[in-house]
């Protein structure tokens, strides 16, 4: 029962069920799995139990415990017995009686709405045809008893001896009936497997696509405590909606919760043999597994800084499931956020993330199965966006992981209801997705209708997100160039001031030409590189101090001249790192940018938030704390509190 909990299994088929043994009520000895049944929420099907334990104080027992026992009527009308095992009846009658694996699934589903950890056992009769008769097991139990006695034969002795005295006085028969119900239970615990699943599928059809088509109101309920609303969508039919209790929070963070594998490589110690790991073969490897996906990342850095935040993201019923949310549980995390059913595909499974690094713990290869992310669009109205009248958040950081049509419905439901967006791009494929777009209608808006204030790629991120947008034609736009003619960028070419602020190298690769030409769409833009620091690139709006600032004015790439109210120049900054971190010293670079991006959000929700400028230092810090822990968010950033 205990292992079948873990992985994520909710019906279990056995033979029989232990119980109180005979004089139990003086010598306390009770079988171990009636215990287990009364903390443990397990469908549990077997045929009742051997028939020389004391039934009647079983059945006491269970109920104390607070376990439900029903008994399979199997064709028979009224109330039926308690089965004994090798016998249909018992003498001691069901507590209920049910008549299928339907009910049986009904049941069990319904127990999973109540706050319970207890199971249900289902007691399923041996086929009648294979069934001993009650006055013959009697006797021959009584037999087998008083020989044990005799014997000398007590505690965890006394039932494999009475078991091999009833094989003796059967002639065997006794064996055979035992094969025949343990069969008879897997198909019942099968069926009713079967039947839970499609319940539980109907449940999750209905709760995220419900609709009347007869106009009339329905009430959907999630949860015990959660009363559903109601939405008319544009073919005026119902919409459900969660409502849900009100929850205020700094930051509401949409992005994977995955279980990370790093793979760190170990060289041989052969000067022959290079620092990557060999292609085509086994490499010998330090290999650790750790919470991750980059949404669990930025929300464990927000939480070491004491921003509220909810965690909104999807896991499938497994045991990858169910590791994630019990480590967020003891992180102190929300779990209220967490879509616990999976994506629509039966197939999905919770994410993971595999990092291959060289020996001086630098990615060469990863791989990432976020697929539970990819099928959330009919999620999202029902499940996610009640979360923004309930929190009233004051960013949304969401990340690329989802499919392109539920990230659009993120940005656009953050925009309705006035709450600033920051953007993790997670790769270079998958950083393009926020530039899809079904018609040019639905493409991104410059400012001052931008969907995202704030960006932290890295250069290959910057690249294709620059890439994507031509693609779109977003360079072709009047808005756009509305946004960069009023930007008061030098119409003879910027190359020596872009290299002055910047260095030759960045621009010969293009880094700012390409973070300048991104700006009409996301006004501010953070482009971590590693060991040559952080690139800051933003538009400056009028009155910003820094267009009048000494200090700020060798960064101050333009000003705008013509008078606009939206952009008043733009400001361009290479931060160094913070630290120079020897290979001796990294320990993974995993959830390194995303430590970067909590910890500005962290600094950008305070009361009074710190200036964008000091926070990238601060920040850097933190992803160098990161860079040298075994943890995906290193928790040694709780130092950063009193500097935010």
């Amino acid at each position: 029962m205990v292992l079948a909990h873990l992985a994520g299994i909710k019906v279990f088929a056995t033979g029989g069920l232990g119980g109180v043994h005979s004089g139990g009520e003086s010598s306390m000895d009770i079988s171990a799995d009636l215990t287990e049944l009364g903390r443990t929420r397990m469908a549990v099907v077997s045929s009742g139990c051997k028939s020389f334990l004391d039934i009647p104080r079983t059945l006491e027992y269970l109920e104390t415990q607070g376990v439900c026992v029903a008994t399979f009527a199997d064709g028979r009308d009224g109330e039926v017995d308690f089965p004994a095992f090798w016998t249909r009846d018992s003498g001691s009658r069901s507590p209920l009686t049910i008549e299928n694996e339907n009910e049986a699934a009904a049941m069990t589903y319904a127990q999973q709405e109540f706050p319970l950890t207890s199971g249900l056992l289902f007691a399923n009769p041996i086929p009648a045809e294979y069934s001993i008769a009650k006055n013959m097991m009697d006797t021959i139990i009584t037999r087998a008893l008083r020989d044990a006695q005799e014997s000398g034969s007590m505690g965890s002795e006394n039932t494999p001896f009475v078991l091999k005295q009833i094989r003796e006085l059967t002639n065997g028969e006794s064996v055979t009936a035992n094969r025949a119900l343990v069969e008879a239970n897997v198909a019942r615990g099968t069926k009713l497997a079967v039947h839970l699943s499609n319940l539980e599928q109907r449940r999750q059809d209905w709760t995220t696509k419900a609709s009347v088509n007869d106009g009339r109101a329905r009430r959907l309920t999630d949860a015990p405590a959660a009363e559903a609303g109601r939405t008319l969508n544009s073919s005026s039919n119902l919409v459900c909606t969660a409502v849900l209790p009100p929850s205020k929070v700094d930051v509401i963070v949409a992005g994977s919760l995955a279980i990370d594998l790093s793979c760190d490589y170990i060289r041989p110690p052969t000067e022959s043999l290079s620092s990557q790991p060999q292609l085509h073969t086994s490499n010998p490897a330090s290999i650790t597994q750790t919470l991750g996906g980059v949404g669990q990342n930025v929300a464990t850095a927000l939480h070491y800084l004491n921003s509220s935040i909810r965690l909104c993201s999807s896991v499938a019923d497994d045991v990858a499931g169910s590791t994630a949310l019990n480590l967020l549980a003891e992180r102190g995390l929300q779990t209220t956020g967490i879509n616990k059913s999976g994506s629509g595909s039966h197939k999905s499974h919770t994410a993971q993330y595999v990092a291959i690094n060289d020996a001086q713990k630098h990615m060469v290869l990863a791989m990432a199965d976020m697929n539970i992310l990819e099928d959330t669009s009919a999620d999202f109205d029902f499940f996610w966006k009640p979360h923004f009248d309930a929190c009233k958040p004051k960013w949304l950081v969401v990340d690329a992981n989802w499919h392109s049509e539920t990230l659009r419905k993120w940005l656009d439901t953050a925009q309705a209801s006035g709450v600033k967006v920051a953007y993790e791009p997670v790769s270079a494929a998958k950083s393009r997705r926020m530039f899809a777009a079904k018609s040019e209608r639905d493409s991104l808006a410059a400012v001052p209708n931008h969907l995202i204030s704030l960006a932290t790629p890295n250069a290959l991120e910057l690249s294709s997100m620059h890439d994507a947008a031509s693609d779109a034609g977003l360079f072709d736009r009047e808005d756009w160039w509305r946004a960069i003619d009023s930007m008061g960028l030098s119409s003879s070419g910027s190359r020596d001031k872009l290299v002055a602020v910047t260095n030759s190298l960045l621009v010969d690769q293009g880094v700012p030409q390409q973070s300048i030409r991104l700006l009409p769409f996301i006004p501010c833009i953070l482009t971590t590189m590693g060991h040559e620091g952080v690139l800051m690139t933003q538009i400056l709006r009028p009155g910003d101090d820094r267009l009048t600032s000494p200090d700020a004015a060798p960064y101050v790439l333009s000003r705008s001249t013509d008078g606009n109210n939206i952009v008043g120049g733009v400001y361009m900054r290479l931060f160094p790192p913070v630290e120079t971190v020897s290979n001796d010293e990294i320990v993974s670079v995993n959830g390194v940018g995303d430590t970067f991006l909590g910890v500005l959000i962290a600094g950008l929700t305070k009361e009074k938030p710190r200036n964008l400028v000091d926070l990238v230092d601060i920040a850097q810090r933190g992803s160098v704390m990161t860079l040298k822990s075994r943890e995906a968010v290193s928790p040694q950033i709780l130092t950063l509190r009193n500097s935010l």
